[in-house]
């Protein structure tokens, strides 16, 4: 029996911050545990910290997480692809039995796209959505990573890492074809429930051998000294990370100054990370064309709104003012791009899709 759908939700009604944020992910949460109700067989609660919840599932069921259309078994296996390249395999989140994952959503919402058949339907959605530039989409990849002198490890200085774990990884990338035969690449935070994009690893006292502690984290909110040498001030460059290499020959220096903070130290670092990425991919000139993006789910809308605490109001707005570099920045919801895929001609398995989405989360 269908889920009955959410209540209606006012984005407007809620500001910014997480408890606000937390009235959205406690009806998702409700919504997930109906779903499992009518959905799934298994009930049993699963662990996550310590604590059993029933929104999450044994560890080892994981994999009923997914769209069947990409279990084990089926002709586009995720679990297959995590571990297809073992020199260099996918580890996903810790977290991937949990039905609130974004990791999951992202999975399940865009994964299903790498087969070829239905690669125009995504690449007229970018064109639509992303830039009118996009051509084609040849590719989609989870937690994306470059090989050689683009890989994070070399670009961005982050070593130890994998994709997935440690290293700027975007959760999920479209290769696609630009004009006059160029490659380009859109690279995609997804989120679903977060209420930010985390605060800067290197913001803390406490560190290692490897990855000393900050002795003055309060030099992230000092501007005037972060604007006359961020790479000498920003904590990150002791730990050999090469984020505002690519990012300083970018930066609006006066949007800059008109933050409280550095953009990245309480709540944008994941944007942060991933715009030094995408400008350093695109410096390299080897890209017609390189894009950050942010999908999410239009239902938190405080998350666009979780940087306003050091002066930005609307990271849809305010994020490409700052680094108006290369490498351009935008978001679409996922709701964008569901809606955009019922709206085209389908084959049975993509209605399918729809109606697993649908049931699911409400898309």
């Amino acid at each position: 029996m269908p889920v009955s759908p959410l209540a209606p939700y006012d984005a407007g009604a809620f500001g910014c911050g997480e408890d606000n944020v937390r009235s959205f992910k406690e009806q998702l949460r409700e919504r997930q545990v109906a779903w499992r109700r009518s959905d799934l067989e298994n009930q049993e609660p699963g662990y996550q910290n310590g604590k059993s919840y029933p929104h999450v599932l044994p560890r080892k069921l994981w994999e009923m997480n997914l769209w069947p259309g990409i279990r084990t078994g089926s002709a586009l296996p995720l679990p297959e692809y995590l571990i297809a390249r073992p020199a260099d395999p996918i580890q996903a989140h810790t977290g991937v039995h949990n039905l609130l994952s974004s990791w999951v959503a992202c999975a399940n919402l865009y994964f299903p796209f790498r087969r070829e058949p239905y690669r125009p339907i995504l690449a007229e959605f970018l064109r639509a959505t992303v830039s009118d530039r996009i051509l084609s989409v040849t590719g989609v990849e989870l937690e994306f990573a470059l090989d050689g002198e683009l890989h994070p490890c070399e670009l961005l200085g982050e070593s130890g890492g994998s994709r997935g774990s440690g290293q700027t990884s975007p959760d999920v990338a479209f290769r696609v074809e630009v004009e006059n035969g160029k490659q380009g690449l859109v690279l995609v935070e997804c989120k679903l429930t977060e209420h930010s994009f985390y605060r800067c690893s290197a913001r803390t006292k406490t560190g290692s051998e490897q990855r000393p502690g900050n002795p003055d984290p309060s030099r992230c909110t000092d501007m005037p000294r972060l604007l006359a040498d961020p790479e000498a001030v920003c904590h990150q460059r002791v730990w050999s990370r090469r984020y505002w290499e690519h990012l300083r020959p970018v930066t609006d220096t006066s949007r800059l100054s008109e933050l409280s903070e550095c953009p990245a130290s309480t709540a944008g670092y994941q944007l942060f990370r991933q715009q030094a990425l995408a400008e350093g991919i695109a410096a390299s000139g080897k890209y017609g064309l390189v894009v950050s993006c942010v999908a999410y789910d239009r239902r938190n809308e405080g998350l666009m709104g979780c940087l306003g605490h050091a002066g930005m109001d609307d990271i849809r707005v305010d994020w490409p003012k700052l680094f108006p570099g290369a490498a351009m920045f935008t978001t679409f919801t996922h709701q964008e791009w569901v809606e955009w895929v019922r709206q085209q001609s389908r084959s049975s398995e993509l209605d399918d899709w729809l109606s697993y989405v649908g049931r699911r989360y409400g898309y």
